[in-house]
């Protein structure tokens, strides 16, 4: 079975919104981490505020690796109504968002990753549908704006990856749940 697997950028005080203002230094460790995360997915879950950003930055941007995995990569927006820009490879999640998910899980293929899309993230982790958590914690401490663990229920995670990369970022990955 697939898994569901959400990369995230936080401050040590948890913000996850805006991480243009704490992720400052995007060294080469970090970039073959992203790079490694990346590599596994052949889906992507967005959210409707990230889809929206996105679909108006990356079609031409040139940040690699990134730029070509999201160009080229299946998107699939959560939202309720259809998005104003279109973006090649994307479609619009018919239905519920569990069963959704459910369902991209049993079919064949590699990760589900969810990028950014704090409130999609927050919703299938607590809907117990996501799998793994792979974090890049910022040495800064920002105070202000959404974080990703500000709801839902406690969870037990099992770190399987720790490195910490030249400018002082922690990359962390948790297995969620048991």
């Amino acid at each position: 079975m697939r898994k569901v697997v959400v990369y995230e950028l936080l401050s040590l005080d948890g913000v996850a919104e805006q991480p243009e203002d704490f992720i400052i230094d995007f060294d080469d460790v970090m970039r073959e981490n992203l790079g490694r995360v990346i590599a596994t997915q052949d889906s992507v879950l967005l959210g409707r505020r990230t889809y929206d950003d996105w679909a108006a930055f990356w079609p031409t941007a040139e940040y690699e690796p990134f730029a070509s995995f999201i160009n080229g990569v299946e998107k699939f927006v959560a939202t309720s109504t259809t998005p104003a820009q279109t973006w090649v490879n994307t479609t619009v999640i018919d239905g519920g968002l569990s069963e959704f998910v459910s369902d991209l899980k049993r079919r064949p293929g590699g990760d589900i990753g969810v990028h950014g899309s704090i409130a999609l993230a927050q919703s299938l982790l607590e809907r117990d549908q996501v799998d793994e958590l792979r974090l890049v914690i910022a040495p800064a401490v920002h105070m202000h704006g959404r974080k990703l663990f500000d709801k839902g229920l406690p969870k037990r995670l099992a770190l399987t990856r720790d490195v910490a990369s030249p400018s002082g970022y922690l990359l962390l990955d948790f297995r969620v749940g048991n």
